[in-house]
């Protein structure tokens, strides 16, 4: 079954650490106060530590069915850019059993830069770098830096403890992606997640139907 065209399907990638989890885990609430039902599918190599920790956090919040893990068994990349059939299968399972979700978030094991997403997966996608791998980061490039739909800079609170400079790093990453957006985030205390929200709303009216 091919997944609905009026659910919005977001990617989130990045490199190991960089706050992927902490995101979506800051995200889902937010959504949910906005009138959005998300759902989220995780992907790890061999185990359901992400799932779990999605599911623990947000206990409460969000219906634990409505949370899946995919183990990959191989490097991410091939679960949800070169062969997502795994993806698509659990996505399709997810919506006949919610038919309610609007918001079906895909999240990719922590992988290097290169790291993208189907178009048969997703409408769009997230890629989060963080202070702490350094304010070089973003000159690295990598279609995972270049190629998403809004680069996410995250843990911008601990940047002066970690020699990064925050305005050189934004300032880097406006150029690589002549000026395609970028948004600085503290995925736990909320710093930064009204503008992802914003440019995801925003993204959803184009390209979703009217309806």
């Amino acid at each position: 079954m091919a997944l609905g065209r009026q659910v919005l399907r977001i990617g989130i990638g990045g490199p190991v650490g960089s706050g992927k989890t902490a995101l979506i885990e800051a995200l889902v609430p937010a959504l949910i106060e906005r009138g959005r039902t998300p759902a989220v599918i995780t992907n790890d190599i061999y185990t359901q530590e992400d799932a779990e920790h999605v599911r623990r956090t947000l206990a409460g919040v969000l219906d634990p069915a409505r949370v899946v893990g995919v183990e990959t068994g191989s490097c991410p990349h091939t679960a949800v850019r070169d062969d997502p059939t795994m993806n698509l299968a659990v996505g399709a399972e997810m919506l006949d059993e919610h038919p309610d979700v609007d918001t079906l978030i895909f999240e990719s094991g922590g992988d290097n830069l290169t790291l993208t997403f189907s178009p048969a997966l997703v409408d769009l996608f997230l890629f989060v770098l963080d202070t702490a791998e350094g304010e070089k980061m973003p000159r690295k490039r990598g279609p995972g830096i270049t190629e998403c739909d809004l680069l996410v800079i995250n843990k911008i609170d601990i940047a002066q403890y970690v020699r990064c400079d925050l305005d050189v790093m934004a300032s880097d990453a406006d150029r690589v992606r002549s000026g395609r957006p970028v948004a600085l985030t503290d995925c736990l205390s909320g710093t930064g997640i009204d503008d992802v929200l914003d440019h995801l709303e925003s993204r959803r009216a184009d390209l979703l139907p009217a309806g």
